[in-house]
């Protein structure tokens, strides 16, 4: 067996999400509740223009969600304890010697590192679970690692970053050989690009530990979309600075010197936490479309959406509101997966 992870912008058969759910992730008041439940439907709703939208319910809310969500939309019901499903679900692949063949990846998820508030005991289920609904052959892993972790051009390159997949919280004592050699096992990788850190905002306490994914990611071989944050007093001025001249060095698993493209960051720097992280890398790309995150910031905003347009020729930009997807630690990108059409051919 050959695994290949296939690049996000092949052809889908549908797009995964979980409902949210009473927890520390979803507010403290009953407005900041009805915010993420919004933010959630929306952008699911906004994918279900594109393609098939299933969402993993748990059954205290499988009223709410009944309301609040479209009939276009599956639900099915299973237990949960967080809702990011591009992290605790299945990173699907597929298999270049036995067209039609689907596997599931069911990486360990340990809420992004054990941290003390975190509650991922069910969510780590889902995907197993997920795997065995839609018959894919599940492919086991010891990594601790969420999709958000990597990014794949499905040519045999992966972007990851130092401080997620080598994470002492996670994969203590793990060297780059060895993540490097079990994402070639599962997802069929063989050159990694690693990142020495995320942005600054995700290292506080309800952060990734610097996730790859709202940070840069391939549209196409040989080219990288890069979050550049343009204002030196906010502290990722640096971090973009840094990881742009590593990019501009680095090339792909095919040789080729990499493209980089920088997508300014949105105008606003802080909130009421601090610095913010928003990001417009964090999109997530469908059958026909993209749905990108915005931000209420029309300049900025309708800025990314033209690059975004060039990045991905002849696919429609949907911006979806993601601060409060942001408020809660990610963004669009991170609250979707993708499971890859295996009709006959690999994606």
């Amino acid at each position: 067996m050959a695994w290949r992870m296939p690049s996000e912008t092949r052809p889908h058969e549908r797009t995964w999400m979980a409902f949210p759910r009473a927890g520390q992730t979803i507010g403290d008041t009953e407005q900041e509740r009805e915010e993420c439940y919004a933010a959630w439907t929306a952008t699911a709703h906004a994918v279900a223009e594109f393609e098939p939208v299933s969402m993993v319910v748990d059954p205290t809310e499988i009223a709410r969600a009944r309301r609040m969500l479209s009939g276009d939309i599956e639900i099915v019901e299973a237990p949960l304890d967080e809702f990011w499903m591009r992290d605790f679900g299945p990173t699907f692949v597929v298999d270049d010697e036995r067209p039609g063949a689907l596997g599931a990846v069911d990486w360990v998820f340990n809420g992004w590192g054990a941290p003390a508030w975190a509650e991922w005991e069910l969510s780590a289920r889902i995907g197993a679970f997920v795997a065995d609904l839609v018959g894919a052959e599940t492919i086991p892993s010891e990594l601790v690692n969420e999709g958000g972790g990597i990014h794949v051009d499905g040519e045999g390159t992966v972007l990851l970053t130092e401080t997620v997949q080598l994470d002492p919280r996670r994969n203590p004592g793990l060297t780059r050989g060895q993540v490097e050699a079990e994402l070639a096992r599962t997802i069929g990788t063989r050159h990694a690009i690693w990142l020495p850190r995320g942005l600054t905002r995700d290292y506080d306490d309800f952060g990734t530990n610097g996730h790859v994914d709202i940070v840069a990611t391939i549209p196409a071989p040989g080219r990288v979309l890069l979050h550049a944050q343009n204002d030196a007093g906010h502290p990722d001025h640096t971090v973009s600075t840094q990881l742009r001249a590593l990019l501009d060095a680095e090339v792909d698993a095919a040789g080729r010197s990499l493209e980089v493209v920088d997508v300014p960051a949105p105008s606003t720097l802080r909130d009421d936490e601090g610095f913010v992280d928003w990001s417009y890398i964090n999109h997530l790309v469908v059958n026909d479309g993209v749905i990108a995150c915005a931000f209420g910031d029309e300049p900025a905003d309708a800025a990314a959406r033209g690059i975004l347009e060039d990045a991905y020729p002849g696919r429609r930009v949907v911006g979806v509101d993601a601060r409060p997807i942001f408020a809660r630690g990610g963004g669009v990108h991170c609250i979707t997966q993708q499971q890859p059409r295996v009709d006959g051919a690999a994606g």
